[in-house]
């Protein structure tokens, strides 16, 4: 019996569909390619932290300081890919995998000990810099966000991904170790013990912390997704108990770890939103003749408040409980808002003209500050030509121009009545013999020699009657 037209087109999909699942299937295919026996056995060769590793750590950790001292990204990315500190995240995460309670053992413990070096190392290193001030790329490592833990996660998914193929990815290796980024917060902890400033240690330890559990996390993950072979114990019982043990002790360390993970994903939630609201707020007529420039945003399970510093014509009580209404809008119930204004009733535009006016003034300050500097110029000009034999100099000026009878040399001081601002300029004063025909060319001639003669940039030359 011959198949209908519809019964063909439904069976033509069906393979379509067949096709397309076949070839993601075979697109996506992780097992490929996995040397599994070799992973396990560089994974547990990077566990080990002794010899060379240790050393190799301190240097990490101080070239890092010095990047985070100085500024400069270049160097902090030298540091974090000669840095052995993902090898015992990865222990962590491959032992997890494989029930494997001597290695899990071994990671935890390494890992405790790097931290520990990389601490003494980075605090001895801040305690004795010149250079004490917190720059943006230190600062940056006290705050996690949301972002981090993803850059962790799929990091570490792709970091063990690579080093588990036949011919591990050396560059997708390094490129794991920049993004994410173990080795800046271990600095940064590091400043905060040596600078006395707790919120900076605890800010950038919780950034270690969020990132080496995702990283152990994802190679927990990956291990089980290319079937890792689980360790066998000769006594059944006590495999039972190992894997029982391995189950609380990761649930008592993810636990938290999602707990602090949503505390990255309230804040940045709370920063997401309150930039809506100060957008939309700036844009309704109560503020045309008003402007916000500062911002502070607060955030804790205590207490949560945003801040707004406004210039311009004072905001009435009407005005500011209509933008407290407007908060629940934006997801920002129970926020405190806060409002800092000038006082008087003084608009925009005449704070603008106070602001422009002092900005006048800065600028007639400089600008007297420039004729000093001029002024300091021209008078080192003078003590550089001081020894200038006049008597030769007027010899010369009779032969280069003999209409002039008389010469004089001086250091005036010419004051702009405008400004109020004075110059020293290096003076010639001229007496003709004769007012010659052609006197503006030969004052122009005689200014531009006396220049070169004397090495001046500026010079002044003035008739006179005697």
């Amino acid at each position: 019996m011959e198949k209908t037209s519809e019964e063909k087109k439904s069976f033509q999909w069906k393979d379509v569909f067949q096709k397309i699942i076949s070839d993601l299937k075979t697109l996506t295919n992780l097992h490929e390619d996995t040397n599994i026996e070799s992973t396990i056995a560089s994974i547990k060769k990077d566990v080990e932290f002794k010899g060379a590793n240790v050393w190799i750590l301190f240097f990490a950790v101080i070239i890092c300081s010095v990047g985070l001292n100085v500024n400069s990204t270049a160097v902090i990315i030298g540091a974090m890919l000669i840095s052995p500190l993902m090898g015992p995240i990865n222990g962590v995460g491959l032992s997890i995998g494989i029930y494997d309670t001597e290695l899990l053992r071994l990671s935890l413990r390494n890992l405790l000990i790097m931290i520990l070096v990389g601490l003494v190392a980075s605090t001895f290193y801040f305690l004795i810099t010149p250079i004490t001030d917190a720059q943006s790329e230190l600062l940056a490592r006290t705050r996690p966000t949301l972002f981090d833990v993803f850059i962790a996660f799929f990091g570490g998914c792709a970091g063990i991904v690579a080093a588990s193929r036949k011919e591990g990815k050396i560059t997708v290796i390094s490129g794991v170790a920049i993004a994410t980024a173990l080795m800046p917060p271990l600095c940064t902890a590091g400043y905060g013990i040596a600078s006395g400033q707790l919120r900076f240690f605890f800010g950038a330890f919780y950034l270690l912390f969020i990132n080496s559990f995702f990283i152990a996390i994802a190679t927990f993950l990956v291990t089980h997704l290319l079937h890792f072979p689980v360790k066998q114990f000769v006594d059944i019982q006590r495999q039972k108990v190992v894997k029982r043990s391995i189950i609380i002790f990761s649930i008592l360390t993810i636990i938290p770890s999602f707990f602090l993970a949503w505390n990255v994903v309230s804040e940045t939630r709370f920063n997401s939103h309150t930039y809506r609201y100060i957008q939309d707020i700036q844009q309704l007529d109560l503020f045309s003749e008003k402007e916000i420039i500062n911002v502070s945003r607060k955030y804790s399970r205590k207490e949560k408040s945003l801040t707004l510093s406004v210039i311009g014509k004072p905001l009435t009580e009407q005005q500011i409980r209509y933008m407290q209404q407007l908060l629940p809008k934006y997801g920002l119930n129970d926020v405190n808002l806060i409002i800092k204004q000038t006082g008087g009733t003084f608009d925009l535009g005449a704070q603008t003209a106070f602001i422009e006016k002092l900005l006048m003034d800065k600028d007639i300050q400089l600008q007297k500050k420039d004729s000093i500097i001029a002024a300091l110029n021209n008078k080192l000009q003078l003590m550089q030509t001081s020894g200038v034999n006049e008597l030769q100099l007027a010899r010369e000026v009779k032969v280069q121009f003999p209409d002039i009878k008389q010469i004089a040399f001086s250091n005036s001081i010419f004051i702009n009545l405008d400004h109020l601002t004075q110059d020293t300029v290096p003076t010639i004063f001229i007496q003709w013999e004769e007012t010659p025909p052609n006197k503006k060319a030969l004052l122009s001639q005689m200014n531009e020699w006396l220049k070169v003669r004397l090495n001046l940039e500026k010079l002044k030359i003035i008739e006179v009657e005697m």
